[in-house]
């Protein structure tokens, strides 16, 4: 008699279940292990714009590219940053955080909602000074240029939705009563456009911790610093200023 070396039925329903139960556990690694990917990438995005801005002021003695230019129109593409230093980077793509969606490269000002790594407000120029300041920002007005952010992650999507991802707002957020430059700009790991979308756009403008995002502040946000460094952040670090990240956000 010959014995049979065939599979049973219950065999192979153990084996897909081994099978199934394998994958659950390892799903979850992997999918960590692309997000840690495209951190690096993202860092990597924030300090070419990082090295593409200081290649700008010192062809302007040393002045930062304004966010916004409030001085000119809106039909003017250098009216926001991103126009202002693409002549300084390659590829537009290092405009685009990997792990966004709905993102791309803001253009110009009817596409400004569309960016994903925000240039502080900071640096804003506007002559009225509603959002931004009657002069440009200068290099010299950074006394720790290591605890200054000049680049964040944002949330992305149709301007017409009040995504304005192209810049973050440090002086919309939780302000610091002991010393005015910790106060922070709004900031989750949850998109703040949509949860807050019955504030105008000019009460927006947060950052978005999108790497690892649990919903309860513990995601990353990637952040370039003033002295060239890049580095992430979770939103409750962040939040928590001087007991947290203890970061110079409002350097002006």
């Amino acid at each position: 008699m010959v014995k049979s070396t065939a599979f049973t039925l219950v065999e192979l329903i153990g084996v897909i279940a081994i099978i199934a139960v394998l994958t659950a556990l390892l799903l979850p690694t992997f999918a960590q292990a692309r997000e840690r990917g495209r951190v690096t990438r993202c860092l990597s995005h924030a300090h070419q714009l990082g090295l593409a801005v200081y290649t700008y002021t010192q062809d302007y003695d040393e002045a930062l590219p304004p966010s916004t230019n409030y001085a000119v129109s809106t039909s003017v593409p250098e009216r926001i940053w991103t126009r202002l230093i693409q002549p300084y980077v390659r590829d537009t793509r290092i405009f685009v955080c990997p792990s966004a969606s709905s993102a791309g490269f803001p253009a110009d000002w009817s596409g400004r909602g569309i960016g994903s790594i925000g240039y502080t407000a900071a640096t804003a120029y506007d002559p009225l000074e509603r959002e931004g300041f009657s002069t440009p920002a200068v290099l010299a007005q950074m006394d720790e240029p290591a605890r200054i952010p000049l680049f964040g992650d944002t949330p992305s999507g149709p301007t017409a939705q009040k995504y304005r991802g192209y810049v973050f707002d440090p002086y919309v957020g939780q302000p610091n009563s002991t010393d005015p430059r910790l106060g922070t700009p709004l900031v989750a790991d949850r998109d703040l456009v949509r949860e807050l979308n019955h504030l105008p756009p000019a009460q927006l403008k947060p950052l978005y911790a999108r790497h690892f995002a649990t919903g309860d502040n513990h995601g990353l946000a990637t952040l370039l610093f003033a002295d060239g460094h890049a580095k992430t952040f979770s939103a409750a670090s962040i939040l928590a200023q001087e007991r947290g990240a203890n970061l110079l956000w409002r350097f002006r």
